[in-house]
C-alpha cells in the first residue's frame, strides 16, 4: 500500500501544480469567461459545439481540476486509513480536501455569478494551501524526515515564530500579486524596480492600478529581504543540520528566482512563459515554507513534551 500511496502522492502533487499553473493561465489569457456563465457544463453543453482558444483553456482547467480533485480525495482517504498514525497525516488530509473544495466553489461562483477582483485574488492563495497540504503528505509518505534525520532536529522558538510569520506574510504577497493580475495592472508601470525610474518618488500621478502594482513590488521586495535575513541566521545557527542548510538554500534560491521572473514580466511585456514560471516558483517557495512549518510544529511538540517531563520530575522530587 505504501508503494501505491507514493505513486498517488506524486501524481497529486504534479496535478495540483498543473491546477495552480492552469488557474494562472486562465487569468493571464483572460479565459475566465471561456465557458460563459455555465458550470460545471461549458456553454451549457458537455462537449461544446463551438471551439475557440479561451474555451479550450477554461475547459481544460476545469477537467484537470476535477481529475486532480478525485486523486487528492483518494490520497487523503488512503493516507488517513493506512498511515493515520503519523502525527500530521489526518490534519493534512482534511486540510487538502477542505481547501480544494473551497477553491472549486470560488471558481464556480465566479463563473455563475461573478465576483469582485478582490475576492478572485484570494483564489490562488487558497489553491496554494491545498497544494502545500498535498505536498507535505507526499513528503511524509516518502519518509523524507528519516532520510535527512529531521526527527532529531530542534528549531528554536524564535525561529519557529519567524517561519510562521513569514509564511503568513507570503500569502499576503501572493494575494497582492493575484490582485495585480485581476485588475489588469501587470504592465501599468513601464520600468523596474520603480514605476518610473527617472522619477522614483513621484507618486502623485499614480492610478489605482499603479498603486496595486507598486504595492505588490514593495511587499515582494520586503519578502525577499526577510527571507535573505532569515536564511543567513539559519546558516549560522543550524550549520550542522543538512535539512536546514539545504532546505534554506533551496528556499532562498526560489525567492531570488521569483524576483528575477517578476522583473522579466516587465522587461518581456508579460511574456506568457515567464509569467507562468513566476507562478510556479512562488508555488515551490510556499511548499518549502510549509515543510519548515511541519518541522517547527514537531519542535514545538518536542519542547512541550520536555517541559511536561521536567514538570513531572520536579513534582516527584517534592
Amino acid at each position: 500500500m505504501i508503494k501505491t500511496l507514493k505513486w498517488l502522492s506524486v501524481l497529486a502533487v504534479i496535478g495540483m501544480t498543473f491546477v495552480l499553473i492552469g488557474g494562472a493561465l486562465v487569468t493571464k489569457t483572460e479565459s475566465g469567461d471561456g465557458c460563459g456563465d455555465s458550470w460545471p457544463l461549458c456553454k451549457g453543453e458537455l462537449i461544446p459545439s463551438e471551439i475557440y482558444m479561451e474555451l479550450v483553456i477554461e475547459l481544460s482547467h476545469r477537467v484537470v481540476s476535477a481529475s486532480v480533485g478525485i486523486v487528492v480525495l483518494l490520497l487523503a482517504y488512503l493516507a488517513w486509513k493506512h498511515i493515520g498514525n503519523i502525527r500530521e497525516v489526518k490534519f493534512l488530509s482534511l486540510l487538502s480536501i477542505i481547501f480544494l473544495v473551497v477553491q472549486g466553489l470560488i471558481g464556480a461562483a465566479a463563473v455563475m455569478w461573478g465576483q469582485s477582483d478582490f475576492v478572485l485574488a484570494a483564489h490562488f492563495g487558497i489553491s496554494l494551501i491545498s497544494f502545500a497540504a498535498v505536498f507535505l503528505l507526499m513528503l511524509l509518505i516518502f519518509e523524507i524526515d528519516r532520510k535527512f534525520d529531521a526527527d532529531s532536529l530542534y528549531i528554536k522558538k524564535k525561529h519557529r515564530i519567524e517561519i510562521y510569520a513569514l509564511t503568513i506574510y507570503t500569502l499576503i504577497v501572493v494575494y497582492t500579486g493575484a490582485l495585480v493580475r485581476h485588475v489588469n495592472a501587470n504592465l501599468v508601470c513601464g520600468d523596474w524596480p520603480f514605476c518610473t525610474n527617472s522619477t522614483p518618488l513621484d507618486v502623485s500621478y499614480f492610478t489605482f492600478e499603479q498603486w496595486v502594482q507598486m504595492g505588490h513590488r514593495l511587499f515582494a521586495g520586503l519578502l525577499f529581504i526577510w527571507t535573505l535575513i532569515l536564511f543567513i541566521r539559519i546558516l549560522k545557527d543550524y550549520r550542522h543540520s543538512k535539512v536546514m542548510v539545504w532546505g534554506w538554500i533551496t528556499t532562498f534560491s526560489l525567492i531570488a528566482f521569483q524576483v528575477i521572473f517578476g522583473a522579466l514580466i516587465i522587461f518581456t511585456l508579460l511574456n506568457l512563459a515567464v509569467a507562468l514560471m513566476h507562478a510556479l516558483v512562488i508555488t515551490c517557495y510556499f511548499g518549502m515554507l510549509s515543510y519548515f512549518i511541519l518541522l517547527s510544529s514537531r519542535s514545538a511538540n518536542m519542547e512541550k513534551k520536555q517541559m511536561n517531563t521536567d514538570s513531572n520530575v520536579k513534582t516527584n522530587i517534592k
